[in-house]
């Protein structure tokens, strides 16, 4: 069944329009009168349509019933990352949004190649927003992760210490496995991951990790990639807690 993201939905609306890029996909799926579809408000609740007008730059829906979106995880994942270098974050954007990551979060530290400036980075936030927007719609979720950029380290320390279990992945972490930290957070509602740039994080900035109140793991025995390190870790939480049943 097509879906199709809309914000700001009256929940007691009986009737949707959809316009401008909607609306051109709509036509692009030859949509007609009695077709049913559905509208999500992406912040999880699915509003099941059927098709009432076609006309040109709109399409009219009658709502048939509005349920809470299915696909979305129990646990609010957050994914922190580096800024790093080409078009790695945009990848992760896609790949953690079909996984169901709840935010993907960039911020600058001391190894990073890519510093964007504040101009650069404002239209990277805009190009991010709609990849991410455009890989939920393709994966059916029923939420549009926000897409953000911190501007500095400690910001990005202080706001992902607020989830239950908040993590700092280190390669040289030789004690504390990501497997038991997950283990023992369970059963868990927020999460917060954080992978550093193409050069890992400084010995200094793990320490500022751990002293904000974040565990530092390590992901294995295996270097990984900055692209690869957030899918992998948002993989295990997600399949830990049960989301990917």
């Amino acid at each position: 069944m097509p879906r199709f993201f809309l914000n700001s939905i009256d929940p007691d609306s009986r009737f949707l329009i959809l316009t401008g890029e909607n609306a051109a996909h709509a036509k692009v799926l030859r949509l007609k009168n009695g077709d049913e579809l559905t509208v999500c408000d992406a912040a999880g609740t699915d509003y099941r349509c059927t098709v009432s007008d076609v006309a040109p730059g709109q399409i009219s829906l009658v709502v048939r019933e509005a349920v809470p979106a299915e696909s979305e995880a129990a646990v609010r994942c957050a994914v922190y990352m580096a800024f790093a270098k080409s078009d790695k974050f945009e990848h992760v954007i896609q790949k953690a949004t079909e996984l169901g990551a709840a935010e993907l979060v960039c911020f600058p530290s001391a190894r990073c190649v890519s510093r964007p400036d504040e101009k650069s980075l404002k239209k990277k936030l805009e190009r991010w927003q709609k990849i991410a927007a455009s890989a939920a719609e393709q994966s059916r979720r029923g939420r549009i992760p926000e897409v953000l950029a911190l501007p500095s380290y400690a910001a990005a320390l202080e706001r992902a210490a607020q989830a239950e279990l908040a993590v700092c992945f280190y390669e040289n972490e030789e004690r504390r496995t990501f497997r038991s930290a997950v283990e023992a957070a369970l059963p868990l509602k927020t999460a917060a991951l954080l992978t550093g740039p193409e050069g890992g994080f400084s010995d200094e900035e793990v320490l500022l990790a751990q002293r904000a109140g974040l565990q530092i793991c390590t992901l294995g025995p295996r270097i990984l990639r900055c692209e690869t390190a957030p899918l992998c870790a948002l993989s295990a939480v997600l399949f830990a807690a049960g989301a990917l049943d």
